[in-house]
């Protein structure tokens, strides 16, 4: 680096942060960007972000401006986008080619990213794997079935002890904020939703003046149905946690998952016909307006995926099966936030990263409809307990 860029790097006045794609993602992204602004209070902050997740940053502290990208725009346009800015550091969240391109491009001076293939040449400070960096590698098929040659038997409803915190994703995001002199340390990931939203979400699907506490389901996951704990499961959870609770379940999810959740939505009414025991805004809600609802949920009952990761972030405990994915390296919340309940089974060849099983779905189906709603109740007595 030269004098100029290392003076950018240590008294930046503008930041541009290049986003992550991914809802998931971009919530882990929120703690290195508050340990952002900590370090930097009096500096503007933009952060990059797809168009569709634009409205997740609303009310954000971290962020003064957030510069949208439609999907059909090219690096081109997007540079052209950024110059204008006259941002003087660049921190590249993603690990793409494209991203740090972006950067390159738009002529700031000063480009901090991971180092990874293909991309070097466009950074000034290109960083390697931080100590404790794990990678998600997919296991093959052939993996998979030796794995369980060497496993006889079925997977067991086990409970295997969750360790290994510091290989989180969010670490990874904490770890380029560092080479600006910012904290490494983590925070709970954290979003901001106003008591208006909260109020016109409440009334707008039929929630104001509920009697019954609000339960969250959340049965889809957009990666694949590897991620997904059964339907079936679901619908004999929600019963159960309903009979012990008197719950009112409001069951989430996108427009792809209208047809999976109409079919929980059916399954739950039919065992409690004459309350109205849940309500299916599936396809249904706005970003802004899901997370909303999630705030007014006493619990998230959940696959791993975006909406996990929002509820978390609002301060909804959530009870999440993990199958193909690994709750160490992308679990919701602050690692080891004891609010949360993650399930795995003793599935030997979980995770292995896949979108679809290859075999029998052991690591998912091994988890029991009873493990599940204990963990539920546990966190409903708890969050209550808390004067939530």
């Amino acid at each position: 680096m030269n004098s100029q860029t290392l003076a950018a790097n240590r008294h930046p006045r503008r930041i541009l942060v290049r986003g992550v794609n991914w809802l998931g993602d971009a919530v882990m992204t929120t703690p290195a960007l508050m340990r952002l602004r900590e370090k930097f209070p009096a500096a503007h902050v933009a952060l990059l972000t797809p168009e569709g997740l634009r409205d997740l940053w609303r009310h954000h502290p971290a962020v003064n401006e957030t510069i949208a990208v439609r999907e059909e725009e090219g690096v081109l346009a997007v540079s052209r986008k950024l110059r204008a800015g006259n941002f003087d550091v660049a921190l590249v969240l993603p690990n793409s080619p494209r991203a740090a391109l972006e950067m390159w491009l738009a002529k700031i001076p000063c480009r901090i990213g991971h180092a990874r293939s293909w991309r070097n040449l466009f950074l000034t400070l290109a960083l390697p794997y931080r100590p404790g960096h794990r990678r998600m590698r997919k296991r093959s098929t052939a993996e998979i079935r030796r794995l369980i040659a060497a496993s006889p038997g079925t997977a067991s409803d086990a409970s295997p002890k969750l360790q290994d915190w510091a290989s989180h994703q969010l670490h990874e995001y904490l770890h380029l904020a560092a080479a600006l002199g910012a904290k490494p340390e983590p925070l709970p990931p954290q979003l901001f939703v106003s008591a208006d939203e909260v109020e016109v979400a409440d009334g707008k699907f039929g929630l104001a003046g509920a009697t019954r506490p609000i339960f969250g389901l959340n049965p889809g996951a957009e990666y694949g149905p590897a991620k997904r704990w059964p339907a079936g499961s679901f619908i004999a959870a929600a019963r159960q946690i309903q009979e012990r609770t008197g719950c009112r379940w409001v069951i989430l999810g996108g427009k792809g998952d209208a047809e999976l959740a109409s079919g929980i939505a059916a399954g739950v009414a039919a065992h409690s016909p004459s309350l109205i025991s849940c309500v299916n805004l599936a396809g249904r809600t706005s970003l802004r307006e899901l997370m909303a609802v999630l705030k007014l949920c006493r619990v998230l009952l959940t696959n791993d995926t975006g909406p996990m990761h929002v509820a978390a972030a609002l301060g909804t405990p959530v009870v999440v099966p993990f199958g193909s994915t690994s709750p160490e390296l992308t679990g919701p919340g602050l690692p080891g936030d004891a609010r949360h309940r993650l399930l795995k089974s003793a599935a030997p060849c979980a995770p292995c990263f896949l979108r679809e099983c290859p075999i029998d779905f052991r690591c998912m189906t091994g988890i029991a409809v009873k493990r599940v709603v204990e963990a539920v109740i546990s966190v409903v007595g708890q969050e209550m307990g808390g004067g939530r």
